[in-house]
């Protein structure tokens, strides 16, 4: 296809974590870039894995078993087969409610554990991708006219699909259900395109890091407005932020121009003016927790100055404008600041050039990721050389039968276990007598480590729906 297309998409998973959690329901919805459907909708079960235990608070909120993905579900190798070669095709754009965070990373480490690149589904052929989330969040900051906001039962601002679809007349029958959500979001991004079309068509472009690198950079340091989930939603968690320093590959370290460095460095819980009431530092805190999904919180600066010194990531499509776009109506004030209030506090920041050096050291010296147990959660050790890739094409394109027969000499010492286990999970029949003994006891060594976890669950839960809970109970005594 040679014009761009949206394709909208969502998962259901069992459990938070992209690294030990595993993809159960894939929906999808192909549109053009007027938002009009192309095709049918997609929605298809996989399989879970023998070595999974899902969480039975995931299986509360999905209501899909187990059992069910293995009675209408395929495998994992078909499933990144089917996608790779049908849905992300040249061209897409994927784009989903909090996808950039959560699901595009749930998608890398499926492909990378059944030997497919976890990256050209994103970027290759004129592929992209985009989050309406962040659009959400900025429209609601910048430009809410037009659009019924929602707020929790304390009044407090929140951008839960489920509750925004409600308050604007937009059917959303089954919340958590995947392709529900993907018709509940493309529905949100016509409302955003309708009410506030030149906000819309800015922050699409924006979605290219290339476009986000010209506006925020350390070459011209500038001010600019930023929303991210990260910060506080008294402010529709959007601020004006200001390039720090660098950080890890190749993105930056930005610093909330709400508060004064001083008053900061010296223990003041005070923030400038118009900045929160208690301007301490905000704790970690779910990405998703506005959209009923969290995840661990990111590595980044000490928790001391965490988020007011945070990590831009250019390739997120971080929402991100210019500063002149506070300066039409009531700008500033939507986000409770002041033109002078910035302007203090950035002079306050420049006085500290120590500051940004220390916190560059900080991120840099803190881990990325917990240290790995498996190859399928070491996707972030490295990249794979030449040889190596040509190596893993040939594992996906090998005919199931001719498998038990491919011992390929990898270089990358992740990739001799993955291969291992990639032929346990899909096609057990391929392994010798001591592979199945090796893969047995790594998946039974799993299954323990995730045992104690899965059963505290699984005795919260099961007053509450008995049909899951026995249904869990079923399926853990099957895996043993």
């Amino acid at each position: 296809m040679d014009d761009k297309t949206f394709f909208f998409y969502d998962l259901e998973t069992s459990g938070l974590n992209p690294r030990d959690d595993r993809i159960m329901q894939f929906a999808g919805q192909r549109t053009n870039l007027d938002l009009e459907p192309i095709g049918e909708p997609v929605n298809i079960l996989v399989k879970m894995t023998s070595e999974v235990l899902p969480s039975p608070y995931a299986i509360m909120v999905t209501k899909i078993t187990p059992q069910e993905t293995l009675r209408e579900g395929i495998s994992e190798a078909e499933f990144c087969k089917y996608v790779t070669e049908e849905i992300f095709i040249p061209n897409t754009i994927a784009v989903g409610y909090n996808t950039v965070r959560f699901d595009d990373e749930f998608m890398r480490a499926t492909l990378w554990r059944n030997f497919y690149d976890p990256y050209e589904w994103e970027w290759k052929d004129g592929r992209s991708r985009w989050d309406i989330l962040d659009v959400v969040r900025l429209t609601r900051a910048l430009r809410p006219e037009g659009i019924n906001w929602p707020v929790t039962e304390d009044g407090k601002a929140t951008n839960r699909l489920e509750l925004i679809t409600k308050l604007n007349g937009v059917s959303h029958e089954h919340a958590h259900d995947a392709l529900s959500d993907v018709y509940a979001t493309i529905a949100v991004a016509k409302l955003i395109k309708e009410k506030q079309p030149k906000l819309y068509d800015f922050l699409f472009k924006m979605r290219e890091k290339n476009a986000v690198k010209k506006l925020v950079n350390l070459d011209d340091k500038q001010p600019f407005v930023y929303a991210s989930g990260r910060y506080p939603s008294e402010f529709n968690k959007t601020t004006v932020a200001f390039p720090l320093t660098s950080s890890r590959n190749g993105n930056i370290l930005v610093f909330d121009l709400r508060y004064n460095l001083d008053k900061l460095l010296g223990g003041s819980s005070d923030a400038e003016a118009g900045g929160r009431a208690g301007g301490t530092p905000v704790e970690p805190s779910g990405e998703m927790g506005e959209n009923a999904r969290s995840g661990p919180a990111p590595s980044g600066p000490a928790r001391s100055f965490y988020p007011i010194v945070k990590e831009l990531c250019f390739n997120k499509c971080p929402a991100v404008a210019p500063l002149s776009v506070l300066d039409s109506g009531d700008g500033w004030s939507k986000i409770g600041l002041t033109k002078e209030t910035t302007e203090k506090n950035l002079k306050i920041l420049l006085s500290h050039p120590d500051f940004a050096e220390t916190m560059r050291e900080e991120n840099e010296n803190r881990p990325e990721f917990p240290p790995a147990l498996e190859p399928e959660a070491a996707l972030y050790d490295g990249f794979l050389n030449d040889p190596d890739r040509a190596k893993v094409a040939k594992v996906r394109t090998t005919e199931p039968a001719r498998l038990a027969d491919f011992h390929p000499e990898f270089t990358d010492e992740r990739l001799p276990e993955l291969l291992l286990h990639y032929k346990g999970r899909n096609y057990p029949n391929t392994l010798s007598e001591s592979e199945t003994i090796k893969y047995e006891e790594y998946r039974q060594a799993r299954l323990e480590r995730q045992t104690p976890k899965f059963l505290k669950e699984l005795e919260q839960i099961y007053d509450k729906d008995e049909f899951i809970g026995e249904e869990l109970k079923l399926y853990y005594e099957s895996l043993f």
